[in-house]
Protein backbone atom coordinates (compact mmCIF):
# COMPACT_ATOMS: atom_id res chain seq x y z
CA UNK A 1 0.00 0.00 0.00
CA UNK A 2 2.84 2.44 0.88
CA UNK A 3 4.80 1.89 -2.33
CA UNK A 4 1.76 2.21 -4.30
CA UNK A 5 1.15 5.55 -2.54
CA UNK A 6 4.44 6.14 -3.16
CA UNK A 7 4.09 5.63 -6.81
CA UNK A 8 1.00 8.05 -7.30
CA UNK A 9 3.22 11.04 -5.61
CA UNK A 10 5.83 10.74 -8.12
CA UNK A 11 3.70 10.00 -11.19
CA UNK A 12 1.81 13.67 -9.77
CA UNK A 13 5.35 15.01 -9.46
CA UNK A 14 6.37 14.13 -13.08
CA UNK A 15 2.87 15.28 -14.36
CA UNK A 16 3.43 18.46 -12.48
CA UNK A 17 6.66 18.96 -14.15
CA UNK A 18 5.53 18.38 -17.31
CA UNK A 19 3.13 20.63 -17.22
CA UNK A 20 5.85 23.45 -15.86
CA UNK A 21 8.02 22.98 -18.83
CA UNK A 22 5.23 23.39 -21.28
CA UNK A 23 4.29 26.62 -19.82
CA UNK A 24 7.67 27.53 -19.64
CA UNK A 25 7.79 26.62 -23.51
CA UNK A 26 5.22 28.84 -24.49
CA UNK A 27 6.35 31.89 -22.61
CA UNK A 28 8.89 33.71 -24.79
CA UNK A 29 12.71 33.89 -23.45
CA UNK A 30 13.72 37.95 -23.64
CA UNK A 31 17.56 38.02 -23.96
CA UNK A 32 19.11 39.35 -21.33
CA UNK A 33 18.28 43.16 -20.43
CA UNK A 34 14.98 43.25 -22.53
CA UNK A 35 11.33 42.50 -21.56
CA UNK A 36 8.83 39.99 -23.73
CA UNK A 37 6.04 42.80 -24.75
CA UNK A 38 3.94 39.87 -25.85
CA UNK A 39 3.80 36.59 -23.74
CA UNK A 40 2.56 34.24 -26.26
CA UNK A 41 -0.47 33.70 -24.50
CA UNK A 42 -2.76 36.53 -24.93
CA UNK A 43 -2.96 40.00 -25.96
CA UNK A 44 -2.29 41.37 -21.96
CA UNK A 45 0.16 44.30 -22.46
CA UNK A 46 -1.76 45.72 -26.07
CA UNK A 47 -4.71 47.95 -26.95
CA UNK A 48 -6.14 48.61 -30.03
CA UNK A 49 -5.57 51.74 -32.16
CA UNK A 50 -7.44 54.91 -31.58
CA UNK A 51 -7.13 57.52 -34.42
CA UNK A 52 -3.22 59.15 -34.01
CA UNK A 53 -0.92 60.55 -32.07
CA UNK A 54 -2.46 64.36 -32.64
CA UNK A 55 -5.46 63.17 -32.70
CA UNK A 56 -5.59 61.89 -29.14
CA UNK A 57 -4.09 64.32 -27.63
CA UNK A 58 -7.04 66.32 -28.68
CA UNK A 59 -9.72 63.97 -26.88
CA UNK A 60 -11.33 64.73 -24.06
CA UNK A 61 -11.15 61.65 -21.52
CA UNK A 62 -14.89 60.93 -21.56
CA UNK A 63 -14.44 60.29 -25.45
CA UNK A 64 -11.27 58.38 -25.29
CA UNK A 65 -12.28 55.65 -22.82
CA UNK A 66 -15.33 54.96 -24.74
CA UNK A 67 -13.34 54.99 -28.49
CA UNK A 68 -10.27 52.86 -26.57
CA UNK A 69 -12.90 50.35 -25.45
CA UNK A 70 -14.53 49.97 -28.98
CA UNK A 71 -10.83 49.62 -30.67
CA UNK A 72 -9.86 47.03 -28.09
CA UNK A 73 -13.10 45.28 -28.48
CA UNK A 74 -12.23 45.27 -32.85
CA UNK A 75 -8.84 44.49 -32.02
CA UNK A 76 -9.66 40.93 -29.85
CA UNK A 77 -11.88 40.61 -33.33
CA UNK A 78 -9.14 40.44 -35.64
CA UNK A 79 -5.93 39.50 -33.53
CA UNK A 80 -5.54 36.75 -32.19
CA UNK A 81 -2.73 33.77 -30.39
CA UNK A 82 -1.90 30.23 -32.50
CA UNK A 83 0.61 28.87 -31.07
CA UNK A 84 2.41 31.65 -29.16
CA UNK A 85 2.28 33.49 -32.21
CA UNK A 86 0.47 36.60 -32.74
CA UNK A 87 -1.61 37.11 -35.88
CA UNK A 88 -3.14 39.81 -37.28
CA UNK A 89 -6.06 38.33 -40.14
CA UNK A 90 -5.61 41.84 -41.84
CA UNK A 91 -8.39 44.03 -40.75
CA UNK A 92 -9.35 45.80 -38.27
CA UNK A 93 -7.04 48.42 -36.02
CA UNK A 94 -3.54 48.51 -35.37
CA UNK A 95 -2.56 46.49 -32.49
CA UNK A 96 -0.32 49.00 -29.92
CA UNK A 97 1.87 48.82 -26.70
CA UNK A 98 -0.39 49.72 -23.56
CA UNK A 99 2.45 51.79 -22.98
CA UNK A 100 4.53 53.92 -24.23
CA UNK A 101 8.56 54.39 -25.24
CA UNK A 102 11.62 56.69 -25.76
CA UNK A 103 15.19 55.48 -27.11
CA UNK A 104 14.51 51.72 -26.85
CA UNK A 105 15.93 48.44 -28.70
CA UNK A 106 12.78 46.48 -30.14
CA UNK A 107 13.55 42.88 -31.71
CA UNK A 108 10.82 41.34 -33.37
CA UNK A 109 10.03 38.19 -35.85
CA UNK A 110 7.64 38.63 -37.85
CA UNK A 111 6.37 36.18 -40.99
CA UNK A 112 3.80 37.34 -44.19
CA UNK A 113 2.10 35.57 -46.42
CA UNK A 114 2.89 35.84 -50.19
CA UNK A 115 1.51 39.62 -51.39
CA UNK A 116 1.52 40.32 -48.00
CA UNK A 117 2.03 44.39 -46.61
CA UNK A 118 2.51 45.08 -43.04
CA UNK A 119 4.64 47.00 -40.77
CA UNK A 120 5.99 48.37 -37.45
CA UNK A 121 5.17 52.10 -36.27
CA UNK A 122 7.19 53.69 -33.89
CA UNK A 123 6.09 56.25 -31.22
CA UNK A 124 2.93 55.85 -33.32
CA UNK A 125 4.29 56.99 -36.39
CA UNK A 126 4.91 55.37 -39.75
CA UNK A 127 6.88 53.33 -40.38
CA UNK A 128 9.33 50.58 -40.59
CA UNK A 129 8.00 48.75 -43.62
CA UNK A 130 6.89 44.99 -44.21
CA UNK A 131 5.94 43.64 -47.80
CA UNK A 132 6.70 40.75 -50.10
CA UNK A 133 9.98 41.37 -51.74
CA UNK A 134 9.19 38.54 -53.96
CA UNK A 135 6.13 39.95 -55.52
CA UNK A 136 7.49 41.20 -59.27
CA UNK A 137 6.02 44.15 -58.40
CA UNK A 138 9.36 46.72 -58.61
CA UNK A 139 8.52 49.20 -55.49
CA UNK A 140 8.52 46.53 -53.32
CA UNK A 141 11.90 44.70 -54.76
CA UNK A 142 14.07 47.37 -52.73
CA UNK A 143 13.16 44.62 -49.46
CA UNK A 144 11.92 45.29 -46.33
CA UNK A 145 12.87 47.17 -42.82
CA UNK A 146 13.05 51.18 -45.07
CA UNK A 147 11.29 53.74 -43.36
CA UNK A 148 8.81 54.04 -45.92
CA UNK A 149 6.99 57.29 -44.95
CA UNK A 150 10.20 59.33 -45.25
CA UNK A 151 9.97 62.13 -47.61
CA UNK A 152 13.34 64.52 -47.02
CA UNK A 153 15.07 61.64 -45.29
CA UNK A 154 15.91 58.28 -46.83
CA UNK A 155 13.11 55.48 -46.99
CA UNK A 156 14.10 52.93 -48.59
CA UNK A 157 16.91 49.87 -47.24
CA UNK A 158 20.20 49.70 -48.32
CA UNK A 159 19.75 46.68 -49.27
CA UNK A 160 17.04 43.70 -49.49
CA UNK A 161 17.44 40.92 -46.93
CA UNK A 162 14.06 39.68 -46.68
CA UNK A 163 13.59 35.78 -46.47
CA UNK A 164 10.53 34.14 -48.73
CA UNK A 165 6.93 34.60 -47.51
CA UNK A 166 6.04 32.13 -45.05
CA UNK A 167 9.78 32.27 -43.80
CA UNK A 168 10.06 33.95 -40.47
CA UNK A 169 12.26 37.33 -40.45
CA UNK A 170 13.82 38.91 -37.65
CA UNK A 171 14.21 43.19 -37.37
CA UNK A 172 16.45 44.44 -35.11
CA UNK A 173 15.13 48.00 -34.42
CA UNK A 174 17.23 51.04 -32.43
CA UNK A 175 15.53 54.20 -32.15
CA UNK A 176 17.59 57.03 -30.55
CA UNK A 177 15.98 60.49 -30.77
CA UNK A 178 14.45 61.09 -33.78
CA UNK A 179 16.94 58.53 -35.50
CA UNK A 180 16.54 55.04 -36.57
CA UNK A 181 18.82 51.76 -37.41
CA UNK A 182 17.60 49.05 -38.70
CA UNK A 183 18.59 45.54 -38.92
CA UNK A 184 16.61 42.75 -41.24
CA UNK A 185 18.18 39.15 -40.60
CA UNK A 186 21.41 40.49 -39.36
CA UNK A 187 22.10 42.89 -41.73
CA UNK A 188 21.73 46.53 -41.40
CA UNK A 189 19.25 48.40 -44.01
CA UNK A 190 19.10 51.38 -42.16
CA UNK A 191 21.09 53.28 -40.75
CA UNK A 192 20.82 56.16 -38.41
CA UNK A 193 18.22 57.46 -40.32
CA UNK A 194 16.28 60.46 -39.05
CA UNK A 195 12.39 59.00 -38.64
CA UNK A 196 10.01 62.03 -40.24
CA UNK A 197 7.09 63.03 -38.02
CA UNK A 198 4.43 61.53 -40.79
CA UNK A 199 1.55 63.14 -39.07
CA UNK A 200 3.04 66.74 -38.55
CA UNK A 201 6.41 67.19 -40.54
CA UNK A 202 6.90 70.92 -39.08
CA UNK A 203 7.76 69.32 -36.47
CA UNK A 204 10.29 66.63 -34.89
CA UNK A 205 9.20 62.98 -33.72
CA UNK A 206 7.58 63.01 -30.75
CA UNK A 207 9.75 62.09 -27.48
CA UNK A 208 7.63 59.33 -27.07
CA UNK A 209 5.05 56.57 -28.42
CA UNK A 210 3.33 53.53 -28.90
CA UNK A 211 4.73 50.55 -31.03
CA UNK A 212 2.21 49.78 -33.58
CA UNK A 213 1.76 46.27 -34.96
CA UNK A 214 -0.09 47.32 -38.29
CA UNK A 215 -2.89 45.85 -39.89
CA UNK A 216 -2.76 45.97 -44.07
CA UNK A 217 -5.34 43.83 -45.54
CA UNK A 218 -3.07 40.89 -45.18
CA UNK A 219 -2.42 38.38 -42.96
CA UNK A 220 0.50 38.82 -40.78
CA UNK A 221 2.46 36.92 -37.96
CA UNK A 222 4.84 38.63 -35.23
CA UNK A 223 6.46 36.42 -32.18
CA UNK A 224 9.42 36.89 -29.76
CA UNK A 225 8.52 40.53 -29.05
CA UNK A 226 11.15 42.28 -26.60
CA UNK A 227 12.03 45.16 -26.16
CA UNK A 228 15.39 47.51 -23.96
CA UNK A 229 14.45 50.69 -23.14
CA UNK A 230 17.64 53.29 -23.71
CA UNK A 231 18.75 56.04 -21.10
CA UNK A 232 19.16 59.32 -22.88
CA UNK A 233 22.76 58.82 -21.83
CA UNK A 234 23.41 55.90 -23.25
CA UNK A 235 25.68 55.55 -26.92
Amino acid sequence: MRFQSLMSVGLVLLTSCAWFREVDQSRPVPPPGFIALFNGRDLDGWKGLVGDPISRKGMAQEELAPAQAQADAEAHGHWRVENGVLVSDGAGPHLCTAKDYGDFELRVDWMIEPGGDSGIYLRGTPQVQIWDTFSGDPATQVGSGGLYNNQQSPSAPLVAADRSPGEWNTFRIRMIGERVSVWLNDRLVVDDVVLENYWDRSQPIFRSGAIELQTHGSKTRFRNIFLREIDADED
